[in-house]
């Protein structure tokens, strides 16, 4: 088990810095509860200086052709299903008391998603924890595989609408690891995050995430690591979460947000008794 400090350290970045974890229900091995997600992004804020806890935390997961939403929700939408208990409102609620900030996620299918907007939005929106949506475009219109199909301007300029209808001050995140898939010029209201993994080594990390910083400059970009198939360079570090996340905000100076996958975030941040 690899062991890491919650060690401070200097931000070179901008002041509006989030840094936390994603969550989905498939990616740890076990969901050790909410204070224990609070904690991890706590903790993993407390890498960067005046940086805020922030969470990714997928509330649609792609499957079929759509989502499945794990709350309860009214559609007449045949790709999309959902649950009969909330799975989402416990932890939403200490993350708002904690001071949390987080990202509704989505992978969309072909369901529509400004309703999926609409329906989680609708349902999570009074939480002071919420920040934005977010739209995983590996699953957009996806044929099945984790590549998904190119977001347009016209459909990036839709579906910020759509958020901003729910809160003026709400933003929107694109995540994908091509450039190519995410609109080529929109920008306004957008976050341009890069899920890329299978690294060779931290510094071919380092310069792709780089060029994806200087391909959306001057817009706000964020970056999801830690990912299994990068452990045999990531765990040779002393503080991987700290280590990798200083020399992206060292390198990509319109760096928003870090984020700590769930993969390996148990083995990373391990549990109290």
């Amino acid at each position: 088990m690899l062991l890491v400090s919650g060690c401070a350290a200097v931000n070179p970045s901008a002041a509006a810095l989030g840094a936390g974890f994603r969550y989905s229900t498939y990616g740890p091995p076990s969901d050790p509860g909410p204070a224990y997600w609070a904690a991890v992004g706590e903790q993993m804020a407390a890498r960067f200086d005046g940086a805020t806890p922030q969470a990714i935390w997928i509330v649609g997961i792609f499957t079929g052709n759509g989502t499945y939403l794990s709350f309860p929700a009214e559609t007449d939408d045949p790709l999309v299903t959902f649950t009969y208990v909330d799975m989402n409102e416990a932890t939403l609620d200490l993350f708002d008391e904690r001071g949390l900030q987080v990202w509704l996620q989505v992978e969309p299918g072909h369901a529509d998603i400004p309703g999926l907007i609409d329906q989680v939005l609708g349902q999570y929106s009074q939480h002071p924890c919420v920040i934005g949506f977010g739209v995983d475009v590996e699953w957009f219109q996806s044929d099945g595989s984790a590549e998904g199909t190119p977001v347009t301007d016209a459909q990036a300029r839709q579906w910020v609408a759509a958020v901003r209808r729910h809160d003026r001050d709400y933003l929107l995140f694109l995540k994908h690891w091509d450039p190519a898939y995410l609109p080529p010029t929109e920008r306004d209201g957008l976050v341009f995050v890069d899920d890329s993994q299978q690294f060779e080594s931290f510094e071919q990390m380092v310069a792709e995430f780089s060029a994806w910083g200087r391909h959306f400059a001057p817009a706000a970009v964020g970056f999801q690591y830690g990912y299994p198939a990068d452990r045999h360079w990531w765990s040779q570090l002393a503080d991987p979460p700290g280590d990798i996340g200083r020399a992206i905000l060292e390198n990509v100076p319109n760096t928003s947000a870090l984020f700590w996958v769930d993969f390996t975030v148990l083995e990373v941040f391990p549990p109290g008794p």
